[in-house]
């Protein structure tokens, strides 16, 4: 069954975003999550800020997922994430391992949220979807609260690629598995969320 949305997937995504959203270090990540843990919904909200941060979802993917597209046959989760064409931007299915972080995250949602095989992972205070444009002004408001500036519900999104891309050579991967992790159709869509690093080019300078 698809969900309708009082405001189109589409409408939301990094199209529409007139300035790159801030990219966050480690400290400020921690200071999100504890802000979070005093919440009225933190098991929720944990999971949010894990599916952003850690999944690089965007609003409308976090507030389309399910929970038949995190859990294994047997009901516990899954360690690939399904990103349906039906909630992801321009229909484009993906799939990304999950990571530690949000495994453990969404199986203690799951837990609290009795176990369910279907619906909705973040629901709304209706128990239902929350609307892609909720998810924005979620994000939004927390940062706020934080004075985070220049931070918005895709600054998750950017700290994930921009993450990934500075790690990928690690691995043996390549840009490519960044560019499919994030959903995107170009590798040059992938490059523009890439935050640049001034140390690191400092130290490649100094290496020519």
């Amino acid at each position: 069954m698809i969900i309708r949305h009082s405001v189109p997937f589409t409408t939301l995504g990094e199209a529409t975003m007139p300035h790159p959203a801030r990219v966050l270090g480690v400290a400020d990540v921690r200071r999100l999550i504890r802000r979070v843990r005093t919440h009225r919904h933190a098991t929720r909200d944990h999971a949010m800020i894990m599916l952003s941060f850690r999944a690089g979802l965007r609003a409308c993917e976090i507030a389309g997922l399910t929970w038949a597209m995190v859990l294994r046959p047997n009901g516990t989760i899954a360690p690939l994430l399904f990103i349906a064409g039906s909630i992801a931007k321009n229909g484009n299915a993906r799939q990304l391992p999950t990571h530690a972080d949000l495994k453990a995250a969404l199986a203690t949602l799951h837990k609290e949220s009795g176990q369910p095989r279907a619906g909705p992972v973040i629901q709304s205070e209706r128990g239902s979807h929350m609307t892609p444009r909720s998810i924005v002004n979620w994000f939004a408001a927390v940062y706020a609260a934080l004075s985070l500036d220049g931070c918005s519900s895709h600054s998750g999104r950017r700290t994930f690629i921009t993450q990934s891309a500075r790690l990928i050579a690690r691995t043996g991967g390549s840009l490519r598995d960044v560019q499919l992790l994030a959903g995107h159709r170009s590798l040059t869509t992938t490059e523009r969320y890439i935050d640049g690093d001034s140390a690191a080019q400092r130290r490649l300078i100094r290496l020519l």
